[in-house]
């Protein structure tokens, strides 16, 4: 049954000279309102002890414009500066909920320019986008069509660091599932290859970071011997982000080819629940790790499993799937990362990643049977030829669905 899901189309544009003044002056009145409720609320809450809801904060808003300091915020949209507000809300709703950390300020220079409209900022006709404040429409650099007769709910406007212009479209959209498959398949992250299937295939991890890396560097050294504040300067960061982009294009681009495939072939998912924040402060392994980036290839597969009416099984991530036999269940001793290849006493070979691989579809099924949704170990002394078992843990694991509200663009 097809399920109507928000989901976010993005598309880069080029904007006039006025329309890009205008963006920037917007993009700055957002930071300013998002950085002065921000100081407020935290003004309030230290010396006074008290929380300020959004419509304080909205009232306050309305207070600075008229206070005459602030005069140039009538100049841009107020569409954009009450949707600050609200994500400030937002990320203090999640602090408060221990879901995130308390809000930051944001940079001129390493914040991301980005404003949102709400559809009362924005006219669409006939395939035409014009913002408010605004005299004529964005020259839209139509990638993809739109879901016919889609009609955008929020439009947000940004420019990535290497000087891009982009515009994501929110629109309500209803995806049919796929046709039910009889396959499942476990999948071991890894650097030398970006995915191990159970079914024994390699998928090759192509490193983009890598690939560039000197071309980075130069840039980088390029950048670092200019002089602060001087349009050389400005030049050579323009250069460098925009290889960073590339590498990140890439990446994303080659990270939906692969999620896709693996959500369309199969009808269950058993991953590892890696904590990938923890395994970068591994210094001799975090670029390699950051690059692999695994953290999106899960949230890209939640989402997509979910869309699909595909199933994702997170395992244990204590679970010892490369030192379990997957033929006869016998949990080996230590094993360094440098074993690639081993031997079980029962006479089985084994690839240590297509082994951790099968080990992962197994307690993944497991999980997936475990009505109480509990976590899945191996217990110990398994005794020689018995098979895989599996007991419940005090802690659940759980796969969520992140919110494409405002999100990037999906495949």
């Amino acid at each position: 049954m097809a399920q109507t899901v928000k989901r976010a189309y993005k598309y880069r544009f080029h904007p006039t000279p006025g329309q890009a003044a205008e963006l920037a002056r917007t993009f700055g009145c957002v930071r300013l309102v998002y950085n002065k409720a921000l100081e407020e609320r935290t003004r309030a809450y230290r010396l006074e002890g008290r929380r300020v809801s959004f419509v304080e904060s909205s009232a306050a808003l309305t207070a600075w414009k008229r206070s005459g300091d602030y005069d140039f915020l009538f100049e841009v949209s107020s569409v954009p500066l009450q949707q600050a507000l609200r994500h400030l809300q937002a990320g203090f709703a999640n602090f408060f909920a221990r879901r995130a950390k308390y809000p930051v300020f944001k940079s001129r220079k390493r914040s991301r320019a980005s404003a949102e409209y709400t559809r009362s900022a924005f006219r669409w006709r006939n395939g035409t986008l014009t913002l408010a404040k605004m005299d004529g429409p964005l020259d839209i650099v139509w990638s993809r069509p739109l879901p016919e007769g889609a009609e955008p709910s929020t439009v947000t406007v940004s420019r990535d660091a290497a000087g891009r212009w982009f515009v994501s479209i929110l629109v309500e959209e209803e995806i049919a599932p796929l046709p039910p498959v009889e396959a499942s398949v476990g999948v071991d992250a890894g650097i030398t290859a970006l995915a191990t299937l159970s079914t024994g295939e390699k998928i090759v991890n192509p490193r983009h970071e890598r690939a560039d890396r000197r071309k980075l560097a130069k840039a980088q050294r390029a950048l670092a011997r200019k002089e602060k504040g001087s349009n050389n300067r400005a030049r050579a960061r323009l250069k460098a982000a925009r290889i960073h982009a590339r590498i990140t294009d890439r990446r994303r681009d080659h990270l939906h080819k692969v999620t896709t495939r693996l959500v369309r072939e199969n009808q269950v998912i058993a991953v590892e629940d890696l904590t990938v924040r923890n395994m970068v402060r591994n210094h001799s392994l975090a670029r390699a790790v950051s690059d692999a980036s695994w953290r999106e290839l899960r949230t890209m597969l939640e989402y997509k499993a979910a869309w699909y009416g595909r199933e994702l099984v997170a395992v244990d991530r204590w679970f010892p799937s490369s030192k379990l036999c997957s033929e006869c269940g016998a949990l080996q001793g230590s094993m360094p990362l440098g074993v690639r290849m081993w031997e079980c006493p029962c006479g089985a070979v084994h690839d240590r990643d297509v082994n951790a691989a099968k080990n992962i579809l197994a307690a993944g099924l497991a999980e997936r049977r475990n009505a109480c949704g509990a976590g899945v170990r191996p217990q110990r002394g398994i005794p020689p030829g018995g098979r895989l078992a599996v007991k419940q843990e005090g802690r659940p694991v759980t796969v969520g669905i992140p919110s494409l509200q405002g999100g990037e663009d999906v495949k």
